[in-house]
């Protein structure tokens, strides 16, 4: 594997483990009202997105063994791009039903 690729995944890694981090023994209601930890999950998200965006222009073999990639880099432009539509309960949701899916594949990855 490319050592570009190895550096992408740790970030995407790095920054799913911190979104984990930042959300630890919240509910929905608690998430929704901490700005502060909301703009810090959008702000990992970011990197996630940008991140899987590289790895398709230097590695689009990789890129395609992480699920939902295109989506997840799709979310990421909303996020950077459409910042005042952003919806709390769909950040909410990929946090809670896509990210563990996403960490585990890139933390595979990154092993091999």
């Amino acid at each position: 594997m490319k050592l570009e690729t190895k550096k992408l995944l740790y970030d995407i890694v790095e920054a799913a483990q911190a979104i984990e981090g930042y959300i630890s023994g919240l509910d929905f209601p608690a998430f929704r009202d901490a700005d502060m930890t909301r703009a810090a999950v959008e702000r990992k998200f970011e990197i996630i997105g940008e991140a899987l965006n590289r790895m398709g222009r230097s590695d689009p073999d990789v890129l395609q063994q992480i699920s939902e990639y295109e989506r997840i880099i799709g979310f990421r432009n909303i996020i950077v791009h459409g910042y005042d539509v952003v919806d709390v309960e769909i950040v909410w949701e990929v946090v809670s039903d896509y990210l563990p899916t996403l960490l585990r594949e890139a933390s595979e990855l990154l092993e091999t």
